[in-house]
C-alpha cells in the first residue's frame, strides 16, 4: 500500500461515482460490514494525514471513515484504502470495488 496522496485518492474515489459500488469495512473492534452494496454518489477526502473519507449514497445515507493513511489500486479495480498506528497497525480499513469481495 502508498501513502496517501490526497489528490490521486480524490481522483481514484471519483471513479465510482455513479456507480453501484460493495464496500467493506471495519474498524478495530467496534465495525465490520462486508458486501453492502450502494450508489454512490458523492466521495470527499479530508485532512492533511491521516485522512477522511466521507462517501454519500443513495441520496440519504453516508459513512464517513477517519484516520486512514494508505491506500492500494488493485488489478481488478477495487480501492483499497487502511489506517495504521505509529507501529503499524490497521486500525480501520475500508474498501471499495464494482464487484462484490469474497465471503
Amino acid at each position: 500500500m502508498n501513502k496517501i496522496s490526497q489528490h490521486e485518492l480524490n481522483a481514484a474515489l471519483q471513479s465510482f461515482i455513479t456507480e453501484e459500488v460493495y464496500i467493506h469495512s471495519e474498524a478495530t473492534s467496534f465495525i465490520f460490514v462486508r458486501n453492502f452494496k450502494i450508489n454512490l454518489k458523492e466521495a470527499f477526502v479530508a485532512g492533511e494525514g491521516p485522512f477522511r473519507v466521507a462517501l454519500r449514497f443513495d441520496g440519504q445515507g453516508w459513512l464517513r471513515i477517519e484516520a486512514l493513511t494508505h491506500y492500494e489500486i488493485t488489478k481488478n479495480g477495487q480501492l483499497l484504502l487502511a489506517g495504521y498506528d505509529d507501529i503499524g497497525r490497521m486500525n480501520v480499513a475500508l474498501h471499495l470495488g464494482k464487484e462484490p469481495f469474497p465471503e
